[in-house]
């Protein structure tokens, strides 16, 4: 029975004694110890006190920081002073390691005999430690190897004469951590001597050495190194081998009696691990020493990233490559190699074994659309990848040649005995279709047209931006053209009245041919034209935002701009009731002329098509007015959207104050200019002359893209203008 009732009776003991060790460790962190006060930033302990623990930031005394966790209020401690401390005798690795931020620390004049070899590996910010004044007999170097200590104070500490105090004497000899200027002691047997006379045989610096400081490997090999560490005391050698991708193994030998070696071989070598330095460390009480390998992993290149072009101060094709040794770039178009120039180049950078760069493009045109292959090869290897690029709409069928794919040929075989008589029935069939078709197709031409006339829809006021400017192109789909009427080639067609027109050969890059349907201006029915307000007028006429239906296949309706043909009768009558306006042009027959320049303006747009060229959706003539609808532009001609983020802005525009969106800068002005010229150097690829390249005739649309506008209509501006004889100028008229 006595045998079953004591271990209770120890349990019990046992229990209320950790009870009262968490009774006073919890006190402590509860609140500052009595002989200690402290701030939201130091502890200062300077009185006597034989508490055992190290002491805990009071969690009550908060100060300002009374919302901040109690992590914040841990590390916001940078500065620890514990003075007088007789019952604090180890300094154990989990007294100190929320006190991240501490940065000076201080235990002196106490009973501190030994430090834990993790003390203070939660604290890589100190770098003032003073232990003076304490009955430690040793120390370890490993203590610090990851500090970087500005001073380490250990006066009146004697140590005892030994190997593992070693370090301290190589370190005041060196001046490090300020202990050079400290005079320190060790017991020597029954005597006190310095440490600087300390003589400790067979106590020094391990040696180390690798068979390689450079190796070159191929991707996939195995390889094995091997480091040595030699010293007294024998050291313990290691390689460090942190995210090294290669797979590893390990092999130490010890050679006595003082030589360590270890191999690391490395099982299929991943390029991942090029230029990894492959580290080995000798450690012993002394000290440490090291070696390093440069690792370098020959592989062959792979492309990772090939994009389409991207539109930056010049055009881009942007590739990432990897490979070693550097792989050698070659670009192909259609299956030739590209000579590099001026206009289209390779500009690339290179970190380790990474190519970045970009095939740079100076003003490409449809011409440079198609397949791009970039080539990358070294010794080891070529890989290929294509990418397409497409840089701008080719402005003629035939251009499309180079890409379209070749006709197939097809073989017929003529056998001497087939039937005679149903070939003849077969080619008279085919003869009588043809005749009927001819018949139907003249018919049609000569009774299938009417014009009429008749706007549909209410004119209504939307929210808006105004827009003062629009242009025209090619595309039958009705309307009578000039190659079906009996004039000849030159006739043109307005409504049903026939005016003979001839063509400069130099807008038609191979002539004006009647036979190619793309030639044709489309036609667009009144009926499905809906006026909603006007937006401008100029002397050519009145220009309407409107809704166009049945215009795009993938939208019922979108918004258009709609030029209308003033009377230019009525505009040649108002000079005859003031006799002093005078001319530049006059015509002989005003309705006309106007209309002849309306169709030689739809003809002319239709075969330009440029991202900076406003579209051109087609003409209505069913009756009058004759009609262009162009591409609607949300914030109007470049001449009012300038003026309305320029400097004076705010101050007038117009005559009229205005609420504007800020400044331009420099590098929106110069993209404006860039779209512009590439409308230009389209235009003179297609030999067109614009003849009034101005700010008023340019467009703006939604992310500031600019289009060039009025190419034929806009003359009339010209026709117009009239000067004002005075007494003692000439003044000519505002444009």
């Amino acid at each position: 029975m006595d045998l079953f009732f004591i271990p209770p009776r120890i349990c019990w003991w046992r229990v209320l004694f950790l009870l009262s060790i968490f009774q006073d460790y919890l006190s402590n962190m509860l609140d500052c110890p009595p002989t200690c006060s402290c701030s939201p930033t130091e502890i200062y302990c300077n009185k006597s006190d034989n508490g055992k623990f190290f002491p805990l930031l009071a969690l009550q005394d908060t100060g300002n920081n009374g919302n901040n966790s109690i992590e914040d209020l841990f590390k916001n401690i940078t500065s620890i002073h514990i003075e007088n401390w007789t019952g604090l005798q180890t300094l154990k690795d989990v007294d100190m390691e929320l006190y991240t931020g501490l940065q000076r620390l201080t235990i002196m004049n106490g009973n501190l005999r030994g430090i834990q070899a993790r003390a203070f590996s939660q604290n890589p910010h100190l770098r003032y430690i003073n232990l003076s004044k304490n009955p430690l007999t040793t120390l370890s170097w490993q203590l610090f190897q990851n500090l970087q200590l500005f001073e380490l104070r250990l006066e009146e500490v004697v140590f005892e004469c030994g190997c593992d105090i070693r370090w301290i004497q190589l370190w005041q000899q060196r001046g490090d951590a300020g202990l050079h200027t400290q005079l320190l002691f060790c017991n020597n047997g029954a005597s006190k001597i310095p440490l600087q006379a300390m003589n400790i045989s067979l106590c020094d610096l391990p040696d180390i050495s690798v068979t390689h400081y450079n190796l070159t490997v191929i991707e996939g090999d195995r390889v094995t190194v091997t480091c040595n560490g030699s010293g007294s005391p024998l050291p313990e050698v290691d390689w460090t081998v942190n995210d090294l991708h290669s797979i590893n193994t390990h092999q130490s030998n010890v050679y006595w009696p003082n030589v360590h070696s270890i191999n690391l071989t490395l099982v299929n070598v991943s390029r991942d691990d090029n230029f990894y330095m492959l580290t080995c460390i000798a450690e012993n009480k002394v000290g440490m020493a090291n070696a390093s390998i440069q690792l370098t992993v020959h592989f062959p290149p792979t492309i990772l990233k090939l994009d389409e072009p991207e539109r930056r101060h010049e055009t881009c094709i942007e590739f990432t490559v990897r490979g070693n040794p550097q792989p050698t770039l070659r670009w192909f178009h259609r299956d030739k190699e590209i000579p590099l120039s001026d206009y289209i180049r390779t500009e690339m950078d290179t970190y380790q074994d990474y190519l970045e760069g970009c095939l740079n493009f100076k003003d490409p045109t449809h011409h440079n659309n198609g397949n791009y292959t970039l080539e990358a090869s070294n010794f080891l290897g070529v890989t290929t990848k294509t990418v397409y690029g497409h840089f701008l709409n080719a402005p003629f069928s035939d251009d499309y040649g180079d890409y379209g794919t070749p006709t197939p040929t097809i073989t017929v075989t003529h056998r001497p005995e087939e039937d005679t008589f149903g070939v003849s029935i077969a080619v008279g069939l085919a003869g009588f279709a043809c005749v009927l078709l001819v018949v139907l197709f003249v018919l049609i031409n000569k009774y299938g047209r009417r014009s009429k006339f008749g706007m549909k829809g209410p004119v209504a006021v939307i929210s808006g931006e105004e827009d003062s400017a629009s242009p025209l192109h090619h595309v039958n789909h009705g309307i009578i053209t000039p190659c079906t009427l009996d004039a000849g080639p030159d006739a043109v067609v307005i409504g049903m009245t026939r005016i003979p027109v001839i063509e400069n050969p130099q807008y038609f890059r191979h002539g004006h041919n009647c036979n190619k349907p793309a030639t044709y201006v489309q036609h667009i029915k009144r009926r499905d034209i809906i006026l909603k307000r006007e937006l401008g007028e100029g002397a050519f006429g009145k220009v309407f935002l409107a809704e166009c239906y049945n215009l795009s296949p993938t939208k019922d309706k979108m918004l258009v701009a709609v030029k209308t043909l003033k009377d230019p009768t009525l505009v040649f009558s108002q000079t005859l009731k003031d006799p002093t306006l005078v001319f530049s042009q006059t015509l002989k027959d005003p309705t006309l002329a106007a209309r002849k320049d309306f169709q030689r303006e739809a003809e002319l747009l239709t075969n330009l098509q440029h991202e900076h060229i406003v579209k051109f959706y087609g003409v209505c003539v069913d009756g009058d007015p004759l009609i262009m609808v162009f591409e609607y532009m949300k914030h109007g001609d470049l001449n009012k959207f300038l003026r309305a983020h320029g400097p004076d802005a705010m101050i007038l525009v117009d005559g009229q104050p205005l609420q504007t969106n800020g400044e331009l800068g420099l590098s929106q002005m110069l993209h404006i200019a860039t779209q512009i010229a590439a409308g230009m150097m389209y235009l003179a690829s297609q030999h067109f002359v614009h003849r009034d390249l101005a700010t008023r005739n340019c467009l703006v649309g939604n992310g500031l893209l600019v289009k060039i506008g009025d190419f034929g209509m806009s003359r009339d501006i010209y026709s117009t203008d009239y000067y004002r004889l005075g007494r003692r100028s000439l003044e000519c008229g505002s444009r």
